[in-house]
């Protein structure tokens, strides 16, 4: 028996939750850099969160800040409070993170209330499909799991339609959820994306199914990758031609472009495959995670493991009986 097949859950929720943050840590020095640029820092392929750019070894950014809010928000007020939400976010906008996306930003500061923000940004800017509702996206899917994929795909949905009013970024989220919630349970995600394609909305499946098929690669991306289509899709790809965790960062990382988020993506990913066991304690040893905005928190491993494993307990669980297939959230 192998040490992925012995795994238990708990690992696995650890490992997503803290994975994330060590990937988002890995990748900020190197945001906006080249392609290689990770290979040629780290040429024996022993990374480290070197810092730089502005963050200091280990810091995490912007992409954990907020997954942590929302992990947060999940717990405090059991279960999805938006409002409760977005107040977080606002309130951590306000207290000046280094590093906030553009499209987040306007939204949680354009004086808009919570439920119209993203979508008056959307309507005045006819673009919103960032990755910034995917980035943050592992403390919920952690806590939705349970729930199974139809309600954690929903639930997705509507926390990236807080900032996000681009469907294309609710449909990603949502396959994202359900991918970390079929690795947690210890199966294979990639085998499960046929599966989380049929739920996505029919004008979205065709360009999701393009960027998650098992021959994309980043060469084919027709996008940046801010943008939500190739953040997901190269983190698929690191998962699918990689076999360990670190090497699968290592590889989002020297994709090269967003690299803290494409590498936060693929960390909570493939920390759900591969488990806490398999983040390296260089990494662990010096992650933290401050909070602008309020105070001086300043979470450490040991927190975020804290935060994942009560994720895991108090999330909702299945539902005594199915939705039926009219619900409007199914895609058939």
């Amino acid at each position: 028996m192998t040490r992925r097949e012995f795994m238990g859950r708990r690992d696995r929720v650890a490992g997503a939750v803290i994975g994330s943050a060590a990937g988002d840590a890995l990748g900020a020095p190197f945001e906006f850099g080249p392609s290689g640029v990770f290979a040629a820092r780290f040429p024996d392929g022993v990374g480290t969160l070197c810092g730089g750019g502005g963050w200091d070894p280990g810091e995490a950014t912007d992409d954990t800040q907020m997954a942590v809010l929302v992990g947060e928000s999940l717990l405090e007020r059991g279960g999805p409070d938006l409002p409760d939400m977005f107040g977080r976010f606002q309130r951590w906008a306000a207290g000046e993170p280094k590093d906030i996306g553009l499209q987040t930003e306007d939204v949680l500061t354009n004086g808009q209330p919570w439920d119209l923000a993203a979508g008056l940004h959307f309507q005045l800017n006819g673009r919103a499909a960032g990755n910034g509702s995917l980035m943050r996206a592992t403390t919920s899917a952690v806590y939705f799991a349970h729930a199974g994929r139809r309600a954690t795909m929903a639930a997705a949905r509507r926390i990236a339609a807080l900032t996000h009013g681009d469907r294309a970024a609710w449909e990603g989220t949502a396959v994202f959820h359900e991918l970390v919630r079929v690795a947690l349970a210890g199966d294979d995600p990639l085998a499960a994306v046929p599966g989380a394609l049929a739920q996505v909305h029919p004008d979205h499946r065709a360009r999701w199914a393009t960027v998650l098929a098992p021959d994309w690669h980043p060469g084919l991306a027709t996008e940046f990758n801010g943008a939500v289509w190739p953040c997901l899709g190269t983190a698929l790809w690191a998962l699918r031609t990689t076999d360990t965790f670190e090497r699968a960062l290592a590889c989002a990382v020297d994709v090269g472009g967003d690299t803290d988020t494409v590498a936060a993506v693929t960390g909570g990913l493939a920390g759900a495959v591969y488990g806490i066991g398999a983040v390296p304690d260089r990494w662990t040893e010096t992650l933290h995670v401050p909070l602008p905005g309020y105070g001086d928190r300043r979470l450490t491993a040991a927190d975020l493991h804290a935060l994942a494993t009560r994720l895991d307990a108090e999330g909702p669980g299945p539902p005594e009986d199915s939705p039926p297939k009219t619900s409007p959230e199914i895609y058939t």
